[in-house]
């Protein structure tokens, strides 16, 4: 029997979008197959958030390194991750724990049965995002030239942590909750790095803070 979890996502930007029909739809397809559900993952958030913006899907990652899942559903490439190199890190993150992707829109499976690399999947995976990552820069290129328009009809107040300020240890801890839970999980801080989209010295950071 083979272990799946469904990860849903729509953009924050939409709110005519909800995730019944991807979802719906993967279950459909787990049902054909045979396969053991064993989460349901469904998040309303950026396709341009990193992952420790995406509680849902760190949630997913966290649980699928303490769990039996030899396979995750999603209905495209852009649910995976915002950027091109950010997708193929969070593929590779999930490789290394033997757990492969089925895209539904192009029906690609990123791992053979016997759990080895689907080359010719994942170089088509590769083609895909550098496309799909086109579109996406395209949009944010939009949604910034909307912003500065804004700013020239209406002004704007200064955003952001004031110059010299210093957040306290409880704060940095607060704010990087994502990787203190993976800490104590016993992950390593390269993983952790990969999964929050955080730096290695972030890590250690909190590390020593913890």
């Amino acid at each position: 029997m083979i272990n799946a979890v469904i990860y849903s996502r729509v953009s924050s930007e939409s709110e005519r979008q909800d995730t019944q029909r991807q979802t719906t739809e993967l279950k459909q397809y787990a049902s054909r197959m045979g396969y053991n559900i064993v989460e349901v993952y469904e998040e309303k958030v950026s396709g341009f958030k990193k992952n420790e913006q995406r509680p849902v899907f760190t949630k997913m990652l966290e649980d699928i390194n303490t769990n039996q899942i030899d396979k995750i559903l999603v209905w495209e490439l852009s649910r995976i991750g915002r950027s091109v190199l950010n997708s193929l890190q969070n593929i590779q993150i999930l490789h290394d724990l033997k757990v492969g992707i089925y895209i539904k829109n192009f029906n690609l499976e990123t791992l053979n049965d016997d759990k080895t690399p689907n080359s010719l999947s994942m170089f088509m995976v590769q083609i895909l995002f550098a496309v799909a990552n086109m579109e996406s820069k395209m949009t944010l290129a939009r949604l910034q030239s909307g912003y500065r328009n804004h700013i020239k009809k209406h002004g704007s107040k200064s955003v952001g942590r004031k110059k010299g300020s210093v957040d306290s240890d409880e704060k940095i801890l607060e704010r990087h909750s994502d990787v203190a839970r993976l800490l104590k999980r016993g992950l390593s801080i390269r993983n952790i790095s990969a999964i929050t989209n955080k730096s290695s010295n972030t890590v250690l950071k909190v590390k020593k803070l913890m």
